[in-house]
């Protein structure tokens, strides 16, 4: 028998957002994780504030809500409020009800700042690391590092010289422009890089993740200024943090972009063994042991996160 359509505005609901979730759905087990780590994060989040005033999002529901950006391939802040107005899901896992209002994007924009330069983000990161449900799954000492370029929001016809940022921009064809003397009008931070001879160079910051080589786990990351050492310089510096607390030789596996001499002395100096897929372009080949077996897949899976992450 066909059912009838019928236009439905009820004004009420009696059935709960979480009754809604599906009980295996994935979001469960990660809000479980996320809230018991902001719990233990509580106490330090409270000195970012001022006892006076009006109250500012909480930051609990503010890193929920960026966990969803993230998880979610949002591509704004902008969009994520949209997309928090209507999707119970979003919702529930942020801890808003159904008829609670949807921040501002400019005061989520000004309150995200403020835990960044707290260094909440990676204090967040450390304990989620340590939570007994997540330390199980990592790798203690085999790691595997990879960076990859991520476009920034700025046309190359913002890219003007920096002596003369009046110009509309449009004529730049025939003409030789370096970071040293253009910079962009919309986004100064972004630098002209490319990343394979070849290759068009864009606007561009650079994404560097260490995975662990047991589950292929994300267990650090950062974001740096696009150039030729950056790859180098951040693998090191995130190498140095997890071996002074692992406290123990480690191994990476890293593609043939790091195989340098400098930089495997580096990873040397901070108990790092470095196996490096040979740069056959090179005329003086690093001094780091290769072995492809250990790093192909690594990289790969690293590869896939952060593509991910820009997405």
């Amino acid at each position: 028998m066909r059912g009838w359509f019928r236009e439905r505005n009820k004004m009420f609901s009696y059935v709960r957002p979480e009754q809604r979730i599906p009980a295996d759905h994935l979001l469960r087990t990660i809000r479980e994780l996320t809230w018991d780590v902001l719990k233990s994060l509580s106490q330090g989040l409270g000195k970012l504030y001022s006892r006076e005033g009006r109250p500012s999002i909480p930051p609990e529901q503010l890193i929920s809500a960026l966990l969803l950006q993230v998880l979610y391939g949002i591509r704004s802040e902008r969009r994520l409020m949209e997309e928090l107005d209507y999707n119970l899901l979003y919702r529930w896992f942020v801890g808003l009800d159904s008829d609670d209002p949807v921040w501002d994007v400019t005061v989520f924009t000004k309150n995200r700042e403020r835990l960044e330069k707290g260094d909440v983000f990676q204090k967040f990161m450390t304990k989620l690391l340590e939570h007994e449900k997540v330390r199980p799954l990592l790798s203690d000492e085999h790691f595997s590092v990879d960076g990859r370029l991520i476009e920034a929001w700025a046309s190359h016809k913002s890219f003007k010289p920096k002596d003369d940022k009046d110009g509309d921009g449009t004529d730049f064809h025939n003409q030789k422009r370096k970071n040293d003397t253009h910079q962009s009008t919309t986004d100064p931070q972004a630098r002209l890089y490319r990343k394979a001879a070849g290759r068009e160079a864009k606007l561009s910051f650079m994404g560097h993740a260490v995975m662990e080589n047991r589950n292929g786990l994300a267990v650090d990351g950062c974001v740096t200024e696009a150039n030729g050492t950056a790859e180098r310089r951040a693998s090191e510096g995130m190498l140095n943090r997890l071996a002074k607390r692992k406290r123990r030789r480690l191994t990476v596996g890293e593609d043939k972009a790091y195989d340098t001499s400098d930089h495997i002395d580096a990873l040397r100096e901070i108990n790092v063994t470095p196996h490096v897929a040979q740069n056959d372009s090179e005329t003086r080949p690093a001094r780091g042991v290769r072995a492809p077996s250990m790093s192909a897949r690594p990289v790969t899976s690293a590869t896939e996160y952060l593509n991910h992450a820009e997405r």
